[in-house]
């Protein structure tokens, strides 16, 4: 999403604090309607909580920390060092809040590079990172996916069918379709970026202007002209990086992503007997892929019916709805209310005060 210097400063307000009710309460209600339906009270006798079972989730909670430790990280390499780690860590904390409340098709993305602005960087050089981290975020996807569909075979990623003895990909299962999207999607959205960012900037704006010169999208003509006026000013600040500067920045990416992905194998080892780490990993980055083509906030709903679907042949029967829920509480939840905590004391800070001098 573009942002240019005449960005109101009422783009993010308090009344956007209101905004985190709305993924609660559709989580919520459907957790709530997959519990009456397939949830067995009687089954939760069985489970007994232990200081194992406390010692597997606070390492979960410890993937999550990894998780932010590596965006954090990848912000401080980006912009070259001109954040403090407490302004990373405000800006990553407010991105994931803003992506929290927003479609997961449309992320927080745009709010980004207002956040990355106030902290005191251009609107150009702010631009530049927010899209730096997409295309490096997408890149982990594109590489990882088919490396996981190899090692663990496409017939156990997806609903597994079985035809004269052999497992076979279920083309019937809406998983394998969800997923193929979301990877389709993603993977032109990396070339497009990778061709615009490294070879041929203007090239990619004259192309976005004209495709959105089609009747049904030419009302935002106006908007591509400044996303692809945005590539190129991005182009030159990275263009010339070297590949040891890209090397870190996707190093961090990848420890980030990966311990997101294990928190799932925790939750379920705190109390359950796992075997299939690899696969349960593997299901997790689908899962993710899946999620691109959510149109709730922060996939709400969606997400929790995902898990207890596709992640359900590793729980016992019953129990999947419950660790879906768990599951958000670690690793969803928690970023709404710290966004909300957050949120207005840094506008508070950031209007009641001169803003600082933007570094180019």
């Amino acid at each position: 999403m573009p942002v240019n210097n005449n960005m109101n400063d009422e783009v993010i307000t308090r009344k956007h604090v209101r905004k985190i009710i709305y993924p609660i309460i559709i989580g919520l209600a459907v957790v709530v309607y997959l519990l009456q339906r397939e949830v067995d009270v009687d089954l939760f006798a069985i489970i007994t909580f232990t200081w194992y079972s406390v010692f597997w989730l606070a390492i979960a909670f410890l993937m999550m920390v990894i998780r932010d430790v590596g965006y954090i990280v990848r912000l401080k390499i980006l912009s070259e060092g001109d954040f403090t780690l407490r302004q990373c860590f405000n800006i990553i904390m407010l991105w994931e809040f803003s992506s929290a409340i927003t479609p997961s098709a449309i992320g927080g993305t745009g709010v980004a590079i207002f956040f990355v602005n106030r902290e005191g960087l251009s609107i150009g050089r702010s631009t530049a990172i927010v899209m730096a981290t997409s295309f490096l975020d997408e890149l982990y996807f594109i590489l990882m996916f088919p490396v996981l569909f190899f090692i663990v075979t496409g017939s156990r990623l997806f609903a597994i069918g079985v035809e004269q003895g052999e497992e076979i990909i279920s083309f019937t299962n809406e998983f394998f379709y969800f997923a193929i999207i979301g990877y389709l999607v993603k993977f032109f959205f990396v070339l497009l970026v990778a061709y615009g960012l490294f070879i041929n900037p203007r090239g990619l704006k004259w192309l976005l202007l004209w495709i959105f010169r089609l009747p049904f999208i030419r009302k935002w003509r106006y908007k591509m002209n400044e996303t692809g006026t945005d590539l190129i000013n991005t182009s030159r600040v990275f263009r010339t990086k070297s590949a040891g500067f890209w090397l870190k920045a996707f190093t961090a990416t990848f420890f980030s992503w990966t311990a997101r992905y294990w928190v799932v194998n925790f939750l379920l080892l705190a109390f359950f007997v796992v075997d299939e780490h690899i696969l349960i990993f593997a299901r997790q980055l689908v899962m993710w892929i899946m999620m691109l083509v959510s149109p709730t906030p922060g996939g709400s709903g969606f997400a929790e019916f995902v898990f207890s679907r596709y992640l359900g042949d590793f729980i016992p029967v019953g129990f999947a709805v419950v660790m879906a829920l768990i599951w958000r509480l670690v690793s969803y939840y928690p970023y709404l209310f710290i966004g909300a905590i957050m949120l207005p004391r840094w506008l508070s800070g950031k209007f009641s005060r001169k803003r600082p001098a933007k570094i180019n």
